[in-house]
């Protein structure tokens, strides 16, 4: 049984004056393209990567992403 990363990112681009995936990445050191595949669960971020979105939207991790240790893809 795998388990599944799943995040909020796109939410939070939205309520955070709807932020574009460039302007995120640019905020963290990555392309466009990697946060587009991290939003789409196609490619977990590094842990550096992941606390440093936290710290862009000033929330917790947890907030940001969620492990569910009981999906399965």
């Amino acid at each position: 049984m795998e388990s599944a990363l799943t995040n909020r990112i796109r939410v939070l681009r939205f309520l955070n004056g709807e932020m574009s995936q460039a302007e995120l990445g640019e905020h963290i050191g990555v392309t466009r393209q990697t946060i587009a595949a991290i939003e789409a669960g196609k490619y977990s971020p590094s842990l550096e990567a992941a606390f440093r979105i936290a710290q862009v939207f000033n929330v917790p991790l947890e907030e940001v992403f969620q492990w569910d240790a009981t999906a399965t893809r």
